[in-house]
This record gives structure tokens, sequence and C-alpha cells, in this order.
């Protein structure tokens, strides 16, 4: 059967969604409100470095986000080299967005954390009118996709990521162009939000993402352990698609800050 040309539009921009969410090829905020990346240990000097194979150990693990799977990010995280930004003051909001640290750290690592399946497409899609087929679609595809990154620092290092995370979301508010792998893309809008309170600081916001004449938001958090970065890029396209309000899921962010503690 035909699809009208609004169901093919939902399934193009649910493909240019999930391009964004997994990384293939969105407050800036303090501990408790958006505007402010010192935290309240701002003169404590930060502990040496973690190890890759030290964060790896503390990042979270399959079994510990109730509800939720977590494994490798489909698709990797894409090199740093191939993140172009035209305006260098946006350039740690991209890094953010796409699985990066907001500046270059002494060591970090990455895992996708996928909210189990609430809801399954019909079997017989094929048998539904259009409006069915693009709201089906939409319930089968309502699902939180995470990023988790940690990112560790020498020194100081940890606070000027964050606050140069906190410029960039302030100075880059109406949006900028990037590069992720080589494919072009537009941000439209960079907001702050409202941060989850958790850690010694924190920067969130929400990145618009236009393809195709849709829009897609992107939320992301950014928080500081001591001299460690916790971040998380969150997408969820069936949420995207049918325009409802979704965030950065609070069970991955208390997941792993007890893991941080």
């Amino acid at each position: 059967m035909e699809r009208s040309s609004g169901v093919r539009l939902c399934a193009t921009a649910a493909v240019s969604a999930l391009s964004l969410a997994l990384i293939t090829g969105c407050s800036d905020g303090g501990s408790k409100d958006s505007g402010n990346a010192k935290g309240t240990d701002a003169a404590k000097p930060a502990a040496k470095a973690l190890s890759a194979a030290e964060l790896k150990k503390l990042i979270v693990a399959q079994g510990e986000v109730p509800g939720y799977k977590v494994g490798a990010v489909e698709g990797g995280v894409p090199d740093k080299s191939t993140l172009k930004v035209a305006d260098p003051k946006c350039q740690p909001v991209a890094y953010a967005m796409f699985a990066q640290s907001p500046a270059d750290a002494a060591a970090q690592t990455s895992t996708e954390v996928t909210e189990n399946t609430k809801k399954t497409p019909t079997d017989d899609a094929s048998s539904l009118d259009d409006k069915s087929f693009e709201d089906a679609m939409k319930k089968s595809m309502d699902i939180d996709i995470t990023v988790v990154t940690l990112s560790s620092y020498d020194g100081d290092g940890a606070e000027k990521a964050l606050q140069s995370l906190s410029d960039g979301v302030k100075a880059c508010a109406g949006g900028f162009s990037a590069k992720p792998d080589g494919d072009q893309t537009k941000i439209t809008k960079v907001s702050g939000e409202k941060s989850s309170a958790t850690g010694d600081a924190s920067v969130a916001f929400a990145a618009t993402n236009t393809a195709d004449g849709e829009e897609a938001v992107m939320h992301v958090e950014v928080v500081r352990h001591g001299n460690t970065l916790a971040s998380y890029s969150t997408m969820n396209i069936g949420a995207a698609m049918s325009k409802k309000a979704y965030t950065v899921p609070a069970p991955v962010v208390e997941a792993q800050t007890a893991k941080l503690k």
C-alpha cells in the first residue's frame, strides 16, 4: 500500500534524528540552576586524572540502570577531528552533543543506555491507514537513547572544560553548523535548561536540529564530579516526531552519579 508524503516525511525525519541520536552519522547550569558552571568546591585542587581503564570501571554497565539496557555506542563515537564547527565558541557544545568531552581530556570512555522497549509496532502495519501507521511508528520509537561519556582531567581541567561549555551555550543560542563525520548538521537553537543538581557543578542545554524541514531536539547535561565530567546526550525519536517533551532520563543520571561517589 502507498504511504502519503506526510508519512514518508516522518520516516525521513526519524532516520535523520536517529543518526543524530546514535552518533552515526540539548542550561547551562550550576549544580542547582542554569546560568553558572561553578560549584561550591571550585577552590579545591583537582586530583590526577583517571586512566581510561579506571573510567571504564566507573561508567554505568548492564544491570545497573533499572529499566534500561547498557551497551556499546551504536555506530561508535566520532573522532573529535571530524566534528568541524565554524565558530570556535560553539565547539564545546558540539563535542558534548556528539559524545565527546567539551575540551581535550586525559582519558574518556562512552557507553549507550537505551530505555527498554515499551511498545512494539503492529505486525500488520500494511493494513493500517496512513495516520494509524504514522501513530504506530511514533509509539514504537518512543524510547530514550542516552550516550554517557566519562572524561577525566589533570589539575583544574574539568572546571575549565565545563566553563567553556557554559560559555558556549550562551554564545551559540542562535545555533551553529557542524559536520560530524563530514555530514552537515544544522543546529538552529541552543537553550539552557535546569540541570539535575547532582555533582559539584553542571551544565544542561537543549539543542534543536533541523533536517529535511523537520526539527528534533537533543537534550544534553554535563556534570562535574571532582576532576571527572559525566556527559549525557539524549534523543527520543518517537517523542521528537510527536513533538512531545522529554529530557535526560533521571534514572541514568542517578545510576551514574552513584558510581562516581
